[in-house]
């Protein structure tokens, strides 16, 4: 779990909602039915291919610009808010605020189904302030305390806002390559993330987590190695046709990242559901590394990297950190969280194996393993919600705030 909420903060009950006590509360509200519903969305529109899609976009600009700033954006949203207050010892917004902040992230999805030509600016003018608005959220508490080991953070969560604008021009004719290079940086952006959280917060979780003694091990030199490595990745992905260097970095990168999991590993993990989760869908970020140099290099498809990233990694991960932030924030054990949980997390990495692994080995049947991925996907975000939701609602269960 996340560090204790230390005794000298503000203990007095909260004016608001229970929804709005604390940042997880409303936005893995948001996430965990959005995924469903963006998958079910997707599914439909891929199988069928109607002549109307959200906001007139190209049905696959809006299917991967919504999982990275709508799911991944809004899952990274609760936690950051979240977590930050426990790291700076300093409330982030709640009450009225985090409503408004919850509504702007709402009101860009809801606003591509408007029956306007403004639709899409709508939707690019809520997004943007969204991103602005999570921003001065998580930095506020950083900057009054000075914390300024959080800038890295904070300007992985600055520049979410920046890509978003960017794709938003493409998409709105202003900038021919703007779709491209928003879309991926925000992707890269989110595993960026995903990186700097799970350094923090693994480890943590594994050595209080597991039966065994343990005290898993970090590495100067992967952690300069694995920012060096990933900045350099990324910049020339998105804006070069480097291939060739991208594929040699991109071994280097699943290196370093497997380095790390090894450090990190005790046999006490795979008997938890909370730690396997997180441990087996950062493996994914390594395996998409791997697959984004074979696609270069075997002619692979880039699209399994992709999802590498996105249905193992991000999916994985976010559901993990979803659940165990949602377990110890309501006071329940995290040692001894509800049994569905390895259920879903099954289903979530059934759902990526489809997607990712098994169209290496069967490709004739792609269309198939697309399919099953997205109905495994919805049902395991689906029973997420379903559990979950109820428990984001209502007010912890040992009476304290939050």
């Amino acid at each position: 779990m996340l560090p204790p909420i230390s005794p000298n903060r503000d203990q007095r009950p909260p004016s608001s909602p229970a929804l709005f006590a604390l940042g997880f509360r409303p936005f893995f509200t948001l996430a965990g039915p959005f995924a469903v519903l963006a998958i079910l969305a997707w599914a439909v529109i891929y199988a069928y291919a109607p002549a109307w899609t959200p906001g007139g976009l190209p049905a696959m600009l809006w299917h991967g610009h919504e999982m990275v700033y709508g799911f991944a954006q809004a899952a990274i949203a609760g936690f950051l808010l979240t977590a930050i207050t426990n790291w700076t010892g300093i409330n982030t917004i709640r009450g009225p605020a985090l409503a408004t902040l919850a509504a702007l992230w709402l009101s860009a999805r809801l606003g591509y189904l408007l029956p306007s030509s403004s639709a899409l600016t709508l939707s690019a003018a809520a997004d943007l302030a969204f991103g602005i608005g999570l921003l001065a959220a998580v930095g506020a508490p950083v900057i009054q305390v000075r914390q300024w080991r959080q800038l890295g953070l904070l300007a992985k969560v600055a520049l979410m806002p920046v890509a978003n604008a960017i794709y938003y021009a493409g998409v709105l004719g202003h900038l021919p390559q703007g779709t491209y290079w928003g879309l991926y940086a925000g992707l890269y952006l989110v595993l960026a993330v995903l990186f700097t959280v799970a350094r923090r917060i693994v480890p943590f979780f594994i050595e209080r987590g597991v039966p065994e003694r343990f005290t898993p091990r970090n590495r100067r030199w992967i952690d300069i190695a694995s920012l060096a490595l990933f900045s350099a990745w990324a910049i020339l992905d998105i804006f070069t046709r480097q291939s060739q260097l991208v594929a040699w970095l991109s071994i280097g990168l699943a290196i370093v990242h497997a380095w790390r999991l090894l450090d990190w590993h005790t046999p006490g993990i795979w008997r938890r559901p909370l730690l396997w989760s997180l441990y087996v869908g950062y493996g994914f970020l390594v395996l998409g590394f791997l697959l984004k140099a074979l696609s270069t290099w075997a002619g692979l498809s880039s699209s399994l990297a992709v999802h590498a990233f996105a249905v193992g990694g991000i999916g994985l991960m976010t559901i993990g950190m979803m659940t165990r932030v949602t377990v110890a924030h309501t006071g329940r054990n995290p040692l001894d969280p509800p049994r569905i949980l390895a259920p879903i997390f099954a289903l979530i990495l059934l759902a990526a194996l489809l997607r990712v692994v098994v169209p290496i080995f069967l490709p004739a049947h792609y269309q198939l393993w697309i399919a099953v991925s997205q109905a495994l996907w919805i049902a395991g975000f689906a029973a997420f919600s379903f559990i979950f939701l109820p428990m984001l609602a209502r007010p912890r269960i040992d009476g304290r705030p939050g």
